[in-house]
């Protein structure tokens, strides 16, 4: 099948507003590198859309009504966004589905130790990652501390100019004729990922003396020490509240244009907020729907989108069935109905074809790097296994919608047979009946701490997403 390049369908006026998406999802990616903090951003623009918080209308016993805008968080790190439409609830809704979690490195919850006048946070690491790329390079630390008396304490430090970096070593080379035998995956062992966070023993004040004179050697702990003096004295955080905090190593910087022509973005996090961004804009961006909109972003997928932020929780389903307590259904059909009749885009990443590595691609079934938005009838892996598998009726009717819409698009599966295999949230909406099918946006250098995708197929993911929103339906299947 004939595939073109999205730049060559783009006149001055299309490339303009590409660039410019590009540069607000760029600042998304800046200030959005936790799931939390993506929920914060969510929230600020959805406020700003008029958006209001489902919780409001439960106290007010308020009816939700065609034209209303409703969003509900869920432990700050999912959330959920409607857009009343004019047609029965039980028709169905239109619905985007992202997630905001991306690999990392968490701290643990007893991280904090000195060996040998170093102080180091022992990590575990958070979802598929190639261990090695970790090593060397600056790290930055996002998340919360709650102390015991519920006191909520923000951390974000190594993003900003002013700001200290941390990084987790690498041995030298000189020394490392043993290491570089280990193959890929053990060359760097899980365990030996701790960031490094710190290497002075003593705090230094106007009272202190130069010279060694009548100064002793440090105590072994004496720069942990330090350590927890500047936690406590910057941040009122003392050892033990590291029981209750969630912290996040991720890579510092911001994202940057790439290329010469800055037709790419290189960032921490395309997998899957380069989907969440276009997903968020267009329900926001969007006006009278007929049908429901719904825009789903959720956590915990890179591990099994399991616990209560992830897909597999109810907190998607127990949103939908106040809502639909407060437009006067009653019972469990309607909630049944409403799900059943839904259509959805699981809206997640697929692997951009990679020429240098052409061995692991099937290329005519292979995503191309700007050709546009990618649809994935199937994911999974060892005879589709875990994959949803998408229904071809289903797969014409968005065809029709994308055509008309002049939306370039693309048909790819996750590397060749028996090579690839990986999974999205699309299996577990479609426990509910619905149509659903993986749509999003080719990405190079996938679960890297740097990820390559082209601005045109994020602009071209944006536009598919309007259209369907606008245009899904039932009625054509």
């Amino acid at each position: 099948m004939k595939k073109i390049n999205v730049w060559n369908t783009y006149d001055l006026p299309m490339q303009e507003k590409c660039e410019e998406f590009a540069d607000g999802y760029m600042q998304f990616l800046n200030n959005g590198k936790t799931e939390r903090e993506c929920v914060d951003q969510a929230v600020l623009m959805a406020e700003a859309a008029g958006f209001r918080e489902l919780s409001e209308y439960i106290e007010e016993g308020r009816k939700p009504v065609p034209g209303d805008k409703i969003y509900c968080v869920w432990m700050n790190k999912s959330v959920v966004l409607f857009r009343i439409g004019t047609k029965p609830m039980e028709e169905g809704m239109n619905i985007l589905g992202a997630h905001i979690d991306s690999p990392r490195l968490d701290v643990k919850q007893n991280p904090l130790y000195e060996n040998s006048g170093i102080g180091y946070l022992d990590t575990h690491y958070y979802g598929g990652i190639k261990k090695y790329l970790y090593v060397a390079q600056p790290l930055s630390l996002h998340g919360v501390v709650v102390k015991k008396d519920g006191t909520t304490i923000e951390l974000a430090i190594g993003d900003d100019e002013d700001d200290p970096v941390f990084f987790i070593s690498d041995l030298l080379i000189h020394l490392s004729a043993d290491q570089m035998k280990k193959d890929a995956a053990s060359v760097v062992e899980g365990e030996n990922l701790d960031l490094i966070i710190g290497s002075r023993p003593v705090i230094i004040d106007a009272e202190s003396k130069a010279g060694s004179k009548d100064k002793e050697p440090s105590a072994d702990d004496a720069v942990k020490k330090a350590l927890l003096q500047i936690l406590k004295e910057q941040y009122d955080i003392e050892e033990d509240d590291f029981e209750s905090a969630e912290l996040e190593v991720v890579p510092a910087g911001k994202a940057r244009e790439a290329g010469l022509d800055r037709s790419m973005i290189l960032s921490y996090g395309h997998d899957d907020r380069v989907c969440a961004y276009p997903s968020l804009t267009a329900i926001l961006d969007e006006e009278d729907p007929e049908r429901t909109s719904c825009c789903l972003l959720v956590d915990k997928e890179e591990i099994g989108s399991v616990g209560a932020t992830g897909m597999r929780s109810r907190f998607f389903e127990n949103a939908l069935a106040e809502i639909l307590h407060l437009m006067g259904y009653e019972g469990d059909l309607a909630l049944r109905r409403t799900l059943a009749n839904s259509c959805m885009l699981s809206s997640d990443v697929s692997a951009a074809y990679d020429p240098i590595y052409a061995a692991a691609f099937e290329k005519k079934n292979a995503a191309i790097l700007g050709n546009g938005i990618v649809f994935n009838k199937f994911t999974g892996s060892r005879g589709k296994s875990g994959s949803n598998d998408s229904n071809a009726e289903y797969i014409a009717h968005l065809r029709g919608i994308f055509d008309d819409a002049d939306v370039r698009t693309q048909t790819a599966e996750l590397g060749k047979v028996d090579v690839g295999g990986g999974g999205t949230i699309a299996y577990i909406l479609a426990l509910y009946g619905m149509n659903v099918i993986d749509s999003g946006v080719a990405v190079l250098n996938m679960h890297a701490p740097y990820e390559a995708v082209s601005k045109a197929d994020v602009y071209e993911a944006y536009r598919a997403y309007r259209a369907f929103l606008a245009q899904a339906s039932l009625r054509n299947m």
